[in-house]
């Protein structure tokens, strides 16, 4: 199978099949190199080569999930939990607004008491009203009925970012106990149903994780029509072992990176025009190089972390988890190297 031709004959608008998938998905060497600008070609032709910024409100660390990957899985109990108060919030959102990230993200562990419910709808009905609906707003709390999901949108939030991990069941729920793969799956196309401009987005590289997995999880985006992906490997945690996994190592990190990127330009090639998230997690494994390889890979969203600085080191995800409030200019210097420029002061909805 020929890369080149594979990639141009779907950047011409051809359907892949499986097999093609992962044929990409394998991509090595000179493929690779292919397979990453035939993505930016395909990024500058359906959204262009600007990078939108998301103002990331890291806002509360309080989770009644357990999932195995996790640093703030509920069963650590070595994590300071925390909820950011209602002025923090704000102020980080007013931050974001003026200095023209055009979006915010309210990202939290998942929690489903009423209690929660109101303070994000609240919330989320206030940072409209600071910025005279100029603001973007993305929430990322995990699964919530219809009707959650229906009051937050009413409420004025815009976007919904709910990753599913992976779409291979025996693997998703080895992964979160007690959770039923069903129900996330569902959570999503509720989403949709509500009118969110709706995301998701899986990990690279996890345990008993497969290429076929993947190029299934490209597959499921597609009959999601997600409008926003957020893709990155996957990283241990020292209160939050896979046992599974083994000893880590430099080499094992690079073919977790090298793997993500492989999915961010296959997803840019196959999905075409929605948004891309060069995630935090790629810089985990090459702060150097990470950012800028996620968007030279055909990723165009960044989530500078705009949240309250003393919370940041208690939403610890992942081992290595970078601090990513970095101000303009340093952003703005790895958007240039990456042949992009940022787009300021605009919401940034995928062109579809």
């Amino acid at each position: 199978m020929n890369t080149a031709r594979l990639c141009q004959d779907i950047l011409s608008g051809k359907e892949p099949e499986f097999a093609e998938i992962v044929h990409l998905l394998k991509a090595e060497g000179e493929d690779f190199e292919t397979l990453r600008s035939f993505a930016r070609r395909v990024r500058e032709q359906y959204v262009g080569n600007v990078v939108h910024l998301r103002g990331l409100i890291e806002f509360s660390n309080i989770c009644i999930r357990d999932c195995r990957y996790c640093g703030i899985r509920k069963s650590n109990c070595n994590v300071n939990r925390y909820l950011m108060g209602k002025d923090d919030i704000l102020a980080a959102a007013e931050y974001s607004w003026k200095t023209g990230y055009g979006s915010v993200v309210l990202q939290s562990g998942e929690r489903q008491d009423d209690e929660f419910v109101d303070f994000v709808t609240g919330i989320t009905r206030s940072i409209k009203e600071l910025s005279n609906g100029e603001l973007g707003i993305t929430l990322s709390c995990g699964v919530q009925s219809i009707d959650v999901f229906k009051m937050w949108k009413d409420a004025g939030a815009d976007r919904y970012l709910l990753r599913i991990e992976t779409t291979n069941q025996q693997l998703f729920e080895t992964l979160h106990p007690g959770e039923e793969y069903s129900k996330r799956k569902a959570a999503l196309f509720d989403l949709k149903k509500c009118g969110f401009i709706t995301g998701t987005g899986v990990m690279t590289g996890l345990p008993a994780q497969s290429v076929e997995m993947l190029a299934q999880d490209v597959l499921f985006f597609k009959e999601l029509d997600a409008d926003m992906i957020g893709l990155g490997p996957y990283i241990p945690h020292e209160h939050a072992v896979l046992e599974e996994f083994g000893a880590d190592t430099p080499d094992r990190q690079r073919e977790r990176l090298m793997l993500a990127y492989k999915m961010i330009a296959v997803c840019r090639l196959v999905l075409k025009n929605v948004n891309i998230a060069a995630a935090t997690a790629l810089s985990a494994l090459d702060p150097e190089r990470g950012r800028v390889d996620g968007l030279n890979s055909g990723a165009n969203v960044i989530m500078p972390n705009a949240g309250n600085k003393s919370c940041r080191k208690d939403y610890y995800l992942y081992q290595n988890k970078p601090d990513t409030g970095e101000e303009l200019p340093v952003i703005s210097a790895g958007i240039a190297e990456a042949g992009c420029t940022v787009e300021l002061f605009t919401q940034g909805n995928p062109p579809r």
